[in-house]
């Protein structure tokens, strides 16, 4: 069989099997059942080649139907190419409103949108969320771009709850921060572990130590626990998503994220607590998570309590320690399951916190959208 490669339209190869054969583009015609004028679009490729009218060519030229098809189809993609204006950000556009939850962020009331099937209303939608005049624009905000804990980049779902948080934050009214005073907060928050509604007080203590604490739904998948991110050098912000609701979960997760802010840490770019598995532990990490475990409750006594306890712990001994501790049992249950791994341990003491914290707090989600 003859090798066509050199021919990259159909009307070429037209031609030249015409010329191969000494036919006229009349000739060609008559064969075809087609006038001249219709063989000349032919063979200047001004006429598309059919499925039916490859399959005539096949017949007279003895050349597969599916040749001419693949010419056809080359050659409107190549016309395609060059009528296109390359677009560089056209990928990662795509990308970013392709991944973000635009439905769940339009349920939320985060997407002011009149007709929600309109892909330019929700680009400018999106646009006008995340701040930028373009849509495209939102992936070179790299400082928001990054979990400094993981080194990575963050998924577009956990981007958008980032920004939710912060568009709240930028517009609470809180006292001035002062770093030196933040083990004062520390040492007013733990009387509140004694109970689950003490925490409705936590979000006005923030307030008056110059830390904006908010708390925003988590988005499905996001699988963020909190974040540690600066508006400015003197503003820090605290964002918690409350996945768990559960006492021990709450106080761990506010602790950590409050280490970060007396430490600094998220001032070049968000700090995130992300539970997905692969986050790998930093330093930064490291100190937060002791300092929230040594404020629930002191790891030397944990420890010692499971020394000379386990592997059976008797619920008299387990309150007994938790009064001892001057905290509620969930806190104390929180620490000994994290450390045993036996997460079937002390479950009746579990308490429930969300509804405690978040009617004295600035709250998006639940029900309930924040007026931003």
């Amino acid at each position: 069989m003859e090798n066509f490669e050199q021919f990259k339209t159909p009307g070429q190869l037209i031609e030249f099997l015409l010329n191969e054969r000494g036919w006229t583009q009349v000739l060609l015609g008559s064969i075809l059942g087609k006038d001249a004028t219709t063989v000349s679009k032919l063979i200047s490729d001004k006429l598309g080649v059919s499925a039916e009218l490859a399959v005539l060519l096949e017949e007279t030229f003895s050349v597969s139907a599916e040749r001419f098809l693949e010419l056809q189809s080359s050659f409107e993609l190549a016309k395609a190419r060059y009528a296109v204006t390359p677009d560089p950000k056209r990928t990662s556009r795509a990308k970013l409103l392709g991944e973000l939850p635009i439905t769940e962020m339009i349920n939320r009331g985060w997407l002011k949108l009149q007709n929600t099937k309109n892909i330019n209303e929700i680009e400018e939608a999106v646009s006008i969320f995340f701040g930028v005049t373009k849509g495209e624009d939102v992936q070179v905000m790299s400082y928001a771009a990054k979990k400094t804990n993981a080194h990575e980049s963050i998924l577009p779902v956990q981007l958008a709850w980032l920004y939710r948080v912060g568009s709240i934050a930028q517009q609470m009214l809180v006292k001035p921060f002062n770093e030196t005073k933040l083990t004062k907060l520390v040492e007013q928050l733990k009387p509140l572990l004694i109970a689950p509604q003490e925490a409705r007080k936590a979000p006005k203590l923030f307030a008056e130590y110059g830390i904006r604490l908010v708390f925003v739904e988590a988005l499905k998948g996001s699988k963020i626990d909190g974040v540690c991110f600066w508006l400015d050098d003197k503003t820090p912000v605290i964002g918690m998503s409350l996945r768990f609701d559960r006492m021990d979960n709450f106080w761990f997760v506010l602790r950590h994220e409050l280490e970060h802010v007396m430490q600094g840490h998220g001032k070049n770019s968000p700090h995130f607590d992300i539970d997905d598995g692969t986050s790998k532990i930093d330093a930064e990490e490291i100190a937060a998570n002791e300092a929230a475990s040594n404020f629930c409750v002191l790891t030397s006594k944990v420890d010692s309590f499971i020394a000379r306890k386990a592997p059976l712990f008797q619920e008299r001994d387990f309150l007994g320690f938790a009064r001892i501790a001057g905290v509620h049992p969930c806190i104390v249950a929180g620490q000994i399951r994290h450390k045993t791994e036996r997460y079937e341990l002390f479950n009746a003491h579990n308490e429930k916190i969300r509804d405690h914290v978040l009617p004295s707090a600035i709250t998006d989600g639940w029900g309930t959208i924040a007026p931003v």
